[in-house]
């Protein structure tokens, strides 16, 4: 088992930038590839950003491509989601999650966190 706890959501308003953290505990870090998914009211969970075990590939959702960046620290166990230029759009609860290191980095996720908010004002 993986447990995740994700922080650092708020309230910014358009244009501005926040850092989500999201520590693990349980399981090896090491092992799993993480990702980032995101959901708004209403809407379906859509993947946001995900990185490999060793930071060594990244993939992005277009909407957020060039303004997100995922990052990890496999000596403190935690992964990041640097946050800028933010729009109201992206105002949503904010997930991490691990998955096995097989297939694609969208896909396959098996632990999940709680979330942290994030709203965007414009």
């Amino acid at each position: 088992q993986v447990q995740l706890v994700e922080s650092g959501g708020g309230l910014v308003q358009a244009g501005g930038s926040l850092r989500l953290s999201c520590a693990a505990s349980g399981r090896t870090f090491i092992n799993y590839p993480m990702g980032w998914f995101r959901q708004a009211p209403g809407k379906e969970r859509e993947f946001v950003a995900a990185i490999t075990w060793d930071g060594g590939s990244t993939d992005y959702a277009d909407s957020v491509k060039g303004r997100y960046t995922i990052s990890r620290d496999n000596a403190k166990n935690t992964v990041y989601l640097q946050m800028n230029s933010l729009k109201p759009e992206d105002t949503a609860v904010y997930v991490c999650a691990a998955k096995s290191p097989y297939g694609s980095l969208r896909l396959g996720y098996q632990y999940w966190g709680q979330g942290t908010q994030v709203t965007v004002s414009s």
